[in-house]
């Protein structure tokens, strides 16, 4: 997506922009164009220049060998459990396949792990408060929290872990008295500073570029409101006049507040039979192969209708067999479309006289009741308490009549969001419901796709529940009457403040309804640390070069262990501490390091897995790679003090060394022996698939359920 960044042109993503913001900028820098499409991994450059974003990403993830190496010596105080960590993750093949392509993954990683590097840092400043040392950690502390932030919203975990870590360190220092209160006030002041205010400032300048760059309307329009869309230079809405107020006799469109709610829209096809109201409809079906569309005939109130065909892409219109009693499709529509416009009339009067330039002008008012009159088909927008198409409990909504003429089932109590009554309806600003006034229901889009007889459009049902949502709040975006004077839509253009929260709301809901595509490889939280399942990065069969994303098994299994290994060995050790077991001096560093120091990095990994068996939205195998690194970092620092744990009962220290080096060697070769095994993981495999026993890798598929 770095491509919309150097083309100015905007764009929706359910992540924050700084990642991609990133990808563009090294792209620019090194002579890349913006035109390759980036659809999937794997796809071929052919003349594009990619090489300065790939090494930029490839960069910050190389990186995360230095930072786990600087943190765990910081913890440890030990160079072997330090070396032990940046071995794990240099041999890693997960690590190495994330890093080498066009991710935000290695971004978010090179945030998060600076971060941590810079808190662990700050706390070894801890003795010299308020130093430049200490003012430096802290700091950049803070600017690394933006960045986890700016790239993936998942950088709230590490927010979250620094935001604990600070709170223990002002309890204990609360719990100094020879600290005075005014110097508690300034280190608290200096973490506001610092972790709140600082973070907060950069993550909003991040959105403020990133609305500064994209200026120009492009595929990430129609998530947000009509009032964004019109600063977008090329959009419909952009240095347009429109009437500001609502009135009778304004021809309009509107829009769904959900995001990609789409257009009120309708024409002349037809429900199917068998939906809604059978008894008063025909039908439509589409024959696709015919290139036809074919009305039949279904007994109904006025008789039977003879069988029509209307040439394929020319609507069903009245000369076709459709009459009064016929209902017309009322959908969503995600694009511009002349069948998006309504005329709004008073529920008791035509229209017809408010045409006469010389009759007065009526505003529309806040609980006024109205009909809307589709332009094209004359019919009205009616519901009726027949269940909709797709959504059970919800009733149908349906276009109804003839040249505006319908029943009572075609009003609408119009009401404007925290408004009173006789207010105003605002063009683009105002959020509006449509209340049926027959039976109580709430217009609204159920966001659900209706099958091929809907043209795949979204859903417009009535819903008889009552909560508020963005389902069914609309605003008027287009908006034609000459009889009104016409205001310029800047005088409504929204404020950063507003278009800050609109965009949260709309990244926001977009990641908590995101769902798998066709064929798409997805996982659960419990797959993760067993390295159930790998996701294949590019090529699907043995003639082409394939890529495929999973964890050294040796380092993830090992990680996976020592995770209950560390849980012992910190119970036994706290258990020991309090009942004041006697330890050497030795023994009590130790239990220092595996409290305080493993304490942390625990906390850490612990928060970046457990929030996502609360998700709801789709999960994928990569989500598990920061909450990897912790663990990465635990199993240097729980082996090397078990290790010294056990050479401390061998009274020759020459004895003691050969066992601890021993062990720490034995790790590392298992790393660079399984390394060797699965590289061709991450650098591709070419040839028969690991199913076929002439396939190099075939002896590796150690667990069904990989796919290389």
């Amino acid at each position: 997506m770095g491509s919309y960044y150097i083309n100015r042109t905007f764009f929706f993503d359910v992540h924050p922009p700084l990642g991609k913001m990133l990808i563009g900028l090294a792209g620019y820098l090194s002579g890349y164009d913006g035109t390759f499409p980036f659809q999937k991994p794997g796809d071929k450059y052919e003349q594009h220049n990619y090489v300065g974003m790939r090494g930029f990403c490839a960069f910050l993830g190389s990186c995360l060998v230095p930072f786990t190496y600087l943190t765990v010596l910081e913890l440890s105080k030990s160079l072997p459990a330090a070396l032990l960590t940046a071995f794990i993750l240099i041999f890693d093949t997960g690590c190495i396949t994330l890093s080498q392509y066009i991710l935000l993954d290695p971004i978010l990683m090179f945030f998060l792990m600076g971060a941590v590097l810079s808190m662990v840092k700050c706390n070894s400043c801890a003795d010299r408060p308020f130093s430049a040392s200490w003012w430096l950690w802290l700091s950049l502390t803070g600017v690394n929290l933006a960045g986890a932030m700016g790239v993936k919203f998942v950088g709230l975990f590490v927010v979250l872990l620094v935001g604990l870590n600070t709170i223990y360190d002002l309890w204990d220092l609360l719990g100094n008295l020879s600290l005075s209160v005014v110097m508690f006030g300034k280190h608290l002041l200096a973490r506001v500073l610092c972790l709140i205010l600082l973070p907060l400032a950069l993550y909003t300048a991040v959105f403020a570029v990133h609305f500064t760059v994209l200026n120009k309307s492009g595929p990430g329009d129609g998530f947000f409101s009509s009032a964004f869309q019109s600063q977008l230079i090329g959009n419909n809405l952009h240095n347009v006049s429109v009437p500001e107020h609502l009135a009778y006799g304004s021809v309009v469109t509107m829009k769904n507040l959900r995001m990609a709610g789409g257009y009120l829209h309708s024409h002349w096809h037809l429900y199917p039979e068998g939906v809604g109201a059978r008894q008063q409809q025909s039908w439509a079906c589409c024959c696709w192969k015919r290139r036809t569309i074919k009305v039949g005939p279904v007994p109904h109130a006025e008789g039977r209708l003879p069988t029509r065909e209307a040439p394929w892409g020319q609507a069903i219109s009245p000369a076709h067999g459709t009459s009064r009693s016929k209902r017309l499709c009322v959908t969503a529509y995600l694009h511009k479309d002349l069948n998006n416009l309504w005329i709004i009339k008073k529920h008791d009067s035509d229209t017809a006289d408010l045409s006469d330039p010389s009759s007065p002008v009526e505003l529309v008012r806040h609980g006024d009741i109205i009909r809307l009159e589709h332009k094209e088909t004359s019919r009205n927008l009616h519901s009726h308490q027949h269940e909709a198409p797709l959504t059970r409990k919800h009733f149908q909504v349906t276009g109804y009549g003839i040249n505006g003429t319908g029943d009572s089932n075609d009003f609408w109590r119009i009401e404007v969001v925290g408004r009173k009554a006789g207010k105003l309806i605002k063009v683009l600003r105002s959020q509006v419901r449509l209340t049926h006034v027959a039976t109580g229901c709430i217009l609204g889009s159920s966001g659900k796709t209706l099958p091929k007889w809907g043209w795949e459009q979204v859903e417009v049902t009535c819903t008889p529940y009552l909560k508020e949502s963005p389902n069914s709040l609309w605003n008027f975006e287009d908006h034609i009457n000459p009889k009104l004077p016409n205001i310029s839509l800047d005088v409504l253009k929204p404020s950063f403040a507003e278009i800050l929260l609109e965009s949260h709301m709309v990244m926001i809901r977009g990641n908590s309804g995101l769902k798998p595509k066709d064929n798409e490889v997805t996982s659960k939280p419990w797959h993760w640390p067993i390295n159930y399942q790998g996701l294949r990065f590019s090529g699907v069969n043995e003639t082409d070069y394939r890529v495929y994303l999973l964890g050294n098994p040796v380092i993830w299994w090992l990680n996976l262990v020592t995770i209950g290994l560390y849980l012992l060995i910190a119970v036994s050790t706290a258990v020991a501490v309090k009942r004041g077991v006697h330890l050497s001096a030795e023994l009590k560093e130790l239990s220092r390091v595996v409290l305080r120091g493993g304490g942390q990095i625990m906390l850490g990994w612990l928060l970046h897995y457990l929030p996502f068996f609360m998700m709801g939205r789709v999960l994928y195998f990569h989500h598990y790679f920061p909450a990897m690194l912790f663990s990465s970092m635990l199993t240097g620092i729980t082996w090397d003090t078990l290790l010294k744990f056990c050479a401390g009962f061998l009274s020759p220290s020459t004895a003691a060394r050969k066992v601890y080096g021993g062990g720490v060697l034995t790790l590392v070769l298992l790393i660079m022996y399984s390394f060797y095994l699965f590289h061709p993981l991450s650098y591709g495999m070419i040839g028969p698939m690991a199913s076929d026993p002439s396939s190099p890798m075939a002896g590796l598929r150690w667990m069904d359920s990989w796919e290389f």
